[in-house]
């Protein structure tokens, strides 16, 4: 019985920009779960986007599984900050769409600092229905918010819109981050958090950083990317943040995936932690300088 393929044909070009002749960035294989193929992740020689080339087919993806939970796991330690830094230009939205929720953890985080706000959310498995039915969010939506086919009630009807790390799974980033702007109400606001490809940890750990995750992370995108194309769309960038951004999980992540299944549980689990704690403590060293792994965008889209 035919088959149908994993992978979409190999691109000569960016996905973002169009330049030809990408550079080959690394090649990893499955770290998180160690299952079969290695995995290249180009970069653009134009404007440095990086991307899975061949990517995986949405057939590929379901076949290795569910996305690992490096990146999750380190953007739920401060998703309270997150709220703050929203909360200075918008301090009582009615509305807010969490876009990649999953199971809903930032609304439920940052549900004290917005009481009165209704949170809804999107996220391509039904992971976010679950969360609907547990009242952590109000309103679900199953799939990718740039695909065709969600509500086209969404269209101008948020205070707010959040973008947390979800980019980096899209597979239409440009167009992810283009219907997010539409569900955005005029003078309304847009927060995006992306790991960061220029931070210097990206070098120095290699396939071993947690944002270079494969099979699941399909492209990591440049702040000024995100930046020229926000305004493009007419918003206003208010502020862009690579210092309370910053996560303190390099080292963790790394030695996590490292260590896989080599090491007896209660002894790597000791190791993760001791380099979690190493993580913690050189954060205020680090989080201005290069080795800074996210950045926060706020926008503001005019009326």
């Amino acid at each position: 019985m035919p088959t149908r393929p994993i992978h979409e044909p190999r691109r000569d070009d960016c996905p973002w920009c169009g330049a030809p002749g990408p550079r080959t960035r690394l090649r990893a294989p499955d770290l998180r779960h160690g299952r079969p193929g290695t995995f290249t992740l180009d970069e653009c020689r134009a404007c440095t986007h990086v991307f899975q080339n061949p990517r995986l087919t949405p057939e590929g993806l379901a076949l290795y599984g569910a996305a690992g939970t490096v990146w999750r796991r380190a953007r739920r330690r401060d998703h309270r900050g997150t709220g703050r830094a929203v909360r200075r230009y918008c301090p009582e939205p009615e509305s807010w769409l969490d876009v990649g929720t999953g199971d809903a953890a930032f609304p439920a985080a940052v549900k004290e600092l917005f009481p009165y706000t209704s949170f809804d959310g999107t996220d391509p498995t039904e992971r976010v229905t679950a969360a609907a039915e547990e009242e952590r969010i109000e309103e679900a939506y199953v799939g990718h918010l740039g695909r065709p086919g969600l509500p086209r009630r969404l269209r101008g009807r948020y205070d707010v819109v959040s973008l947390l790390g979800s980019l980096v799974r899209a597979p239409d980033a440009r167009a992810e981050l283009r219907a997010a702007v539409d569900a955005v109400r005029p003078g309304g606001y847009l927060v995006l958090e992306l790991p960061d490809p220029d931070s210097a940890w990206a070098s120095l750990l290699g396939k071993w950083w947690h944002a270079h995750t494969q099979p699941h992370h399909l492209q990591l995108l440049p702040l000024p990317n995100v930046r020229a194309e926000l305004e493009g769309t007419g918003c206003r960038v208010l502020e862009e943040d690579r210092v309370t951004a910053h996560r303190p999980t390099d080292l963790s992540t790394a030695l996590d995936l490292r260590l896989g299944r080599g090491l007896p549980t209660p002894l790597a689990r000791a190791l993760v932690t001791t380099a979690h704690a190493t993580d913690i403590a050189l954060a205020p060293l680090l989080s201005r300088t290069p080795f800074t792994n996210t950045y926060r965008v706020l926008a503001h889209k005019p009326l």
